[in-house]
């Protein structure tokens, strides 16, 4: 509600993850004063985190890109017009273009961004350009889950809302920690457990909501298959199965009974861990409930057959009936606040809008008819191929949005390999990052605080986002900036602003048919959205929308992670994320929460710290076959032994020096939760095994 105090108000969503918190802005003198929750935003119902509350100070900070930035002959950046930065562009561009082909450049755009921002980058790189090397970050979380629900089911989305969990009996949350990673549903889940809903949780880690739950399940890094086909096997042995709905609504279930058969609880226990009696009961639990929702993250996704557990626990919803009811949801927890809506946009190198292949023929002769220009047909590369692209010598200009892979992507040595490999490299952020040292124009552009457009929260939910303040000194927003770089390239966008955008969208995208920002009103709509602006709070109710119409059941085997322990590397690594702060830090090191986190630790298990010699603060050296880290130590029985633990937030750290190049096995989704490593304190460390570079 407007509150008379400030200057101005206004009511946006959300940017900082997939759960689309409705907020409440407040400013006075061009600064945000206050951030206070929307009542009646449906994913928060009044609730916000510390992170969208408090964590908004970063739009003043001094460090805020606020002037276009050219690399002079000196080596180092200096301020530039725009006028001067958008010739820079152009003129590089267009020679790599005319010297090697469009397909020697390639972008990334931003899942920080809005949908329109995504929509228009990917027509940037596609007219502009004239290629499909575009990608965005969920190459690197969700793309697994993106394929395997579009394989199982047909659309890439949760099959309800986060409403489902008040009305689930039942919920198992595997490979997520919610409280820390999007904490008002994880607050919303341990209502839910306290309201009686069983919840069983499956992690490595003790997360906090297995102290809600009914079972704690904590499987070795890499086993899930394994764990989710022993579930399988006990529903279907203890007649657990909803056959009428696997008769009339699926395929394929024949032969899942037989994998499922060689996976027994006592079979799923030596291969992880998991006792076979807590297997079998949180088997029981999710088989018997009246309606059970799925959960997970990044800690299913990104391993080397992240793809395929999800498409195992699309098995498990469809051999109980769980979907397409209320209470009965699929809910992948997505990381960015817009990496839903980036990838429905077509800011991918092989489809257009709506997951629509880049060479199916109406579809590219529809976007040919709107933006005036021949499209190519070639897929193109995806984020690991055009790093290795670049080395090889086949890229040669890349136009980085809104995204910081030289801190975020895995094997971190390459990453910057790749990047100085470039002829050319354009990053357009709100402040300098890791991969902006290695930029010839750095472009300031605008925060989700500062501009107009929508987007996508994890429940397909897509939503308005409103400027509380304008851009600092001459940054402007990514639509601004996008339009006129393609401007400069010689193709004219004829948007006015991010609604007509939209209105493209809408006309172009059939999930986004009736989309208008009227209708989007307060409190959004879940695509797929009809022309007539009804959209889909739950999916498949009567359904589902692959070629026949059936859900297909998978029969995957588990195969064992990419990486294991060894004498030389004992210990297995699993990343993840902290409450205070949000994926790369870009934004919550530069606010108070900064004060609640100053940094970053390696969590292990005191048998482990006993074995190793090793006390709670000692500076420990990480190191696996990629690279070693150093950081200090907190000895925690939250971590198994064996295991140990640390985020990413803090480029100080460079926790993804210690990753390799092992990736999912059907969208080269990186296997950031699986690492071998070696412990010792920094004492013990040979002097010629520097920090912050690759292993010997």
């Amino acid at each position: 509600m407007p509150d008379d105090r400030f200057e101005s108000n206004a009511t946006t969503t959300c940017g900082y993850c997939g759960v689309g918190c409705r907020l409440e802005t407040h400013a006075r003198d061009g600064r945000i004063v206050s951030i206070s929750p929307a009542l009646d935003g449906p994913a928060n119902l009044g609730h916000t985190c510390l992170k969208g509350r408090f964590a908004h100070q970063f739009t003043r900070n001094r460090e805020r890109l606020t002037t276009p930035l050219i690399r002079g002959e000196d080596g180092e950046l200096h301020p530039a017009t725009w006028d001067e930065a958008l010739e820079r562009i152009a003129t590089e561009l267009t020679r790599v273009k005319t010297q090697y082909g469009p397909d020697a450049i390639a972008g990334l755009a931003s899942s920080r961004a809005t949908n329109e921002d995504c929509f228009v980058m990917a027509r940037l790189i596609r007219a502009a350009i004239g290629t499909n090397n575009l990608d965005n970050c969920s190459r690197v979380c969700h793309s697994p889950t993106s394929f395997a629900m579009r394989k199982a089911f047909g659309l890439s989305g949760a099959t309800g809302s986060f409403a489902d969990v008040d009305h689930a009996d039942a919920a198992i949350i595997i490979g997520a920690n919610p409280t820390a990673g999007h904490p008002v549903a994880g607050a919303r889940i341990k209502q839910a457990a306290i309201r009686g809903m069983r919840l069983v949780t499956i992690d490595p880690r003790r997360i906090e909501l297995a102290d809600y739950g009914v079972l704690h399940l904590s499987p070795r890094p890499g086993t899930n298959a394994a764990v989710v086909l022993g579930l399988a096997h006990v529903i279907a042995r203890d007649g657990l199965v909803d056959q009428d709905f696997v008769d009339a609504r699926t395929d394929g279930f024949d032969a899942l009974l037989d994998l499922i058969a060689d996976y027994t609880p006592q079979d799923v226990e030596r291969i992880s861990g998991v006792p076979a009696a807590d297997l079998e009961e949180a088997a029981r639990i999710y088989g018997e409930a009246e309606a059970g929702c799925l959960i997970w993250g990044l800690g299913v996704t990104e391993h080397k057959y992240g793809s395929e557990v999800v498409q195992l626990l699309c098995n498990l919803a469809m051999m109980t009936g769980n979907i397409g009811r209320p209470g009965a949801a699929l809910l992948p927890l997505r990381g960015q606040n817009n990496v839903q809506g980036s990838s429905d946009m077509g800011a991918l190198p092989d489809t257009h809008s709506d997951y629509r292949p880049v060479d199916h023929e109406p579809t590219a002769r529809a976007f040919e008819a709107a933006w005036g220009v021949p499209l190519s047909r070639a897929k193109g590369l995806t984020i690991p191929q055009m790093f290795d692209a670049a080395i090889g010598g086949e890229l040669r200009a890349m136009y980085i949005f809104g995204e910081d892979p030289a801190q975020t992507d895995p094997n971190t040595t390459h990453v910057v390999h790749a990047l100085e490999s470039l002829d050319f490299l354009v990053c357009q952020d709100i402040f300098e990052t890791e991969t902006t040292k290695y930029a010839h124009v750095v472009l300031p552009a605008a925060s989700f605080l500062e501009k107009t457009g929508t987007f996508t929260n994890a429940e397909r939910r897509i939503q308005l986002v409103r400027p509380a303040i304008d851009p600092p000194g001459e940054a402007r927003t990514d639509f601004a900036i996008l339009s006129a770089v393609s401007a400069a390239l010689g193709h004219e966008m004829p948007y006015a602003s991010p609604e007509d955008v939209m209105a493209e969208i809408a006309a172009l995208t059939p999930n986004f048919a009736g989309v208008t920002y009227e209708r989007l009103g307060r409190r959004g709509l879940q695509w797929p959205v009809t022309a007539d602006g009804i959209d889909a709070p739950i999916l498949y109710a009567d359904t589902f929308t692959t070629a026949n119409g059936l859900g297909h059941f998978a029969a995957l085997p588990y195969q064992p992670p990419g990486s294991e322990a060894s004498d030389e590397f004992p210990l297995i690594l699993v990343t993840g994320r902290r409450l205070e702060h949000y994926n790369a830090g870009t934004m919550t090191r530069r606010t108070a929460n900064l004060e609640l986190l100053p940094s970053d630790v390696l969590e292990l298990h005191p048998d482990d710290a006993e074995r190793l010699w090793v006390t709670d603060g000692d500076l420990v050296s990480v190191r696996s076959a990629f690279g070693r880290i150093e950081l200090h130590a907190e000895v925690t029985r939250k971590i198994e032994p064996g295991h140990v633990f640390t985020a990413f937030h803090f480029p100080e750290v460079r926790t993804n020096l210690l990753i390799g190049s092992s990736a999912d096995v059907n969208t080269s989704c990186p296997e950031y939760k699986v690492m071998a490593v070696d412990v010792r304190p920094v004492s013990e460390v040979p002097a010629r095994v520097p920090a912050l570079v690759a292993g010997d």
